[in-house]
């Protein structure tokens, strides 16, 4: 039988823009323009103008579209035609921002390093541009990582704004928010600029091993104590190792992983804000979930043994590690640090979603995962009976977890990849998923009453 084009289903349109919102999307277009007119600007006074105006623009363009878009609507999450939309399902918008973000992240990294002279490459204009401000707050020049420093806040604070307004019926996402972005500020971008500036090490408190992986290497912790003096100095080795081996265990007891990877991790904050846009491209297919397993506990044993290794080349009881751990410790930097945690991680969030390192490729979150799995009060319960089926859960889940499967059958989740964001709570018409930190005894109580119905059934 001949297929017959007019019976197929119409596509539904997506609405038009308002010509209000266009001028707020082109206020936020000029002031990227802007950044992006100040690397090749010879004149640095004009650049630094330029600087200062393009992140102007864009953070009225941005909070101004946030409010807006959301603000103005009825207090809910909607989640209409994000697979129409070309920015938001892998269209040619999506592709041309996963390749400029990409392009950035590489320019960054690998073409932007001081020459001695204090040039840095094609973004020399850009980094020099935040020089006052580098000075104002560390008292030295600033460099590519402190424009990047900046850049990645700016991201977290406007998207924050935009989350605030997006989800302001929710206490828990408004307080959850508000916690990444006061994480970010503080701890990882003025704390580390005002050690600096007292002459002090560069250190961060939000970060910790195996993450901030080089916190508890050898050399960083001799540098620690010489450089950070005979109070400081200990204090932060002693931070480092206590938030690493006990402070990380207790509040994951408690709390589960969401206390780091949802409330205070830089990493969490940028996708909880400026990925979230993207969170419904995560795959849930159970292909990519054996994929997330073997890659991500893989880097954690990596980073586990190259420590290990690391101090018993220190030692001096095998003399030949030295020569070795010195280049794996790089390699590891490099492929780990650099290309998957910011390269991919935060490059490929248009096209595979914002948690992309978070589930594939970070060890904290390997092994915050395997605390909360077998190690902790923090569930998601679910009411089974009055599911609808609506998939809402599961469209939102940035961790790529089937949330509805879960709900259908009442069964609760525990899951070592969930980060407990929250979201499918959130955009539950029916109250059906509840985050709860229960006893310990009867985790699985939900399945196990599930199983016990069907057998009786069956029987």
């Amino acid at each position: 039988m001949a297929f017959d084009a007019n019976l197929t289903l119409p596509r539904p349109p997506v609405p038009d823009t308002s010509a209000t919102e266009k001028t707020l999307l082109t206020v936020v277009g000029l002031g990227l323009l802007a950044l992006l007119t100040v690397a090749f600007d010879a004149d640095a006074g004009r650049a630094r103008l330029s600087f200062w105006a393009g992140v102007l623009l864009l953070s009225a363009g941005t909070l101004g579209w946030a409010w807006y878009k959301f603000g103005r609507q009825p207090a809910g999450v909607l989640q209409d035609n994000l697979w129409l939309r070309a920015s938001s399902s892998r269209g040619a918008v999506a592709w041309l921002t996963a390749v400029v973000l990409t392009g950035f992240y590489v320019v960054l990294y690998w073409f932007s390093n001081d020459d001695g002279q204090g040039n840095f490459g094609p973004l020399n204009q850009l980094i020099h541009a935040l020089d006052p401000f580098s000075q104002w707050l560390r008292h030295k020049p600033s460099d590519q990582w402190f424009l990047y420093g900046t850049f990645y806040t700016l991201a977290v604070l406007l998207m924050g704004g935009r989350a605030l307004w997006k989800y302001r019926h929710s206490p828990y996402q408004r307080i959850r928010t508000a916690s990444v972005m006061f994480f970010q500020l503080g701890f990882a971008f003025l704390l580390p600029g005002l050690l600096l500036a007292f002459q002090r090490p560069e250190y961060y408190f939000s970060y910790f091993w195996p993450l901030k992986y080089d916190y508890l290497f050898p050399g960083t912790v001799s540098y620690l104590l010489k450089d950070g003096g005979p109070a400081l100095g200990v204090f932060m080795v002693f931070w480092g190792v206590v938030m690493s081996f006990v402070g990380t265990p207790v509040l994951t007891y408690f709390f589960g992983k969401r206390w780091y990877c949802s409330w205070v991790c830089g990493c969490g904050g940028l996708a909880e804000t400026a990925g979230d846009p993207y969170r419904h491209l995560s795959d849930k297919s159970r292909t990519a979930w054996r994929w997330e397993v073997r890659i991500i506990y893989t880097v954690l044993v990596l980073i586990v043994a190259l420590t290990a290794l690391l101090w018993l080349g220190a030692s001096g009881a095998v003399p030949a590690l030295q020569a070795v751990t010195e280049p794996l410790s790089k390699a590891y930097g490099f492929a780990i640090g650099s290309v998957f945690s910011g390269v991919i991680g935060v490059g490929f969030y248009p096209l595979m979603g914002a948690r992309v390192w978070c589930r594939f490729g970070c060890p904290m979150a390997a092994y915050l995962g395997l605390l909360q799995k077998h190690f902790s009060r923090f569930r998601i319960t679910t009411n089974g009976a009055q599911c609808i089926s609506c998939g809402n859960c599961s469209n939102v889940c940035e961790m790529g977890i089937d949330v509805k499967q879960y709900a259908q059958r009442g069964e609760p989740i525990i899951r070592a990849s969930c980060v407990g964001c929250g979201m499918c709570s959130t955009t539950c018409p029916r109250g059906v998923l509840n985050l709860e930190n229960g006893p310990t005894e009867g985790r699985y109580q939900g399945s196990q009453l599930i199983h016990a119905d069907s057998l009786r059934i069956l029987s």
